[in-house]
């Protein structure tokens, strides 16, 4: 159902960027709730190299979905990949951009 969903707003909105990548979102958050987190992984990737390439990397959606992406790399015992994740490319824009004291940067503190 959910991959009709992203077939159909993809057919007939292919310009609403942000309804194709909650779909995506859904898509990938079943996957992880399916025990599938690798499919998961790849899917939730590139909704954050989109998210970068359309709102930069201080975009409070763009640090969202690298969150995502670092729950995944968790759940898959990436650890390395998960510290660089956070404490290169998401930490520093979220101190910038929302500040020191913000829910979302002490959760990636």
């Amino acid at each position: 159902v959910l991959e009709a969903n992203l077939a159909l707003s993809r057919r007939n909105w292919p310009h609403d960027e942000k309804g194709i990548r909650t779909a995506q979102t859904n898509i990938a958050a079943c996957f992880s709730d399916l025990g599938r987190e690798d499919e998961a992984l790849v899917l939730k990737r590139a909704i954050y190299a989109k998210e970068v390439t359309s709102l930069g990397t201080s975009h409070q959606d763009t640090l969202r979905d690298g969150c995502n992406v670092a729950n995944s790399l968790i759940k898959l015992h990436l650890w390395d990949e998960t510290t660089t994740l956070l404490r290169d490319q998401l930490l520093p824009p979220a101190r910038r951009s929302l500040g020191p004291d913000h829910d979302t940067t002490l959760e990636l503190n």
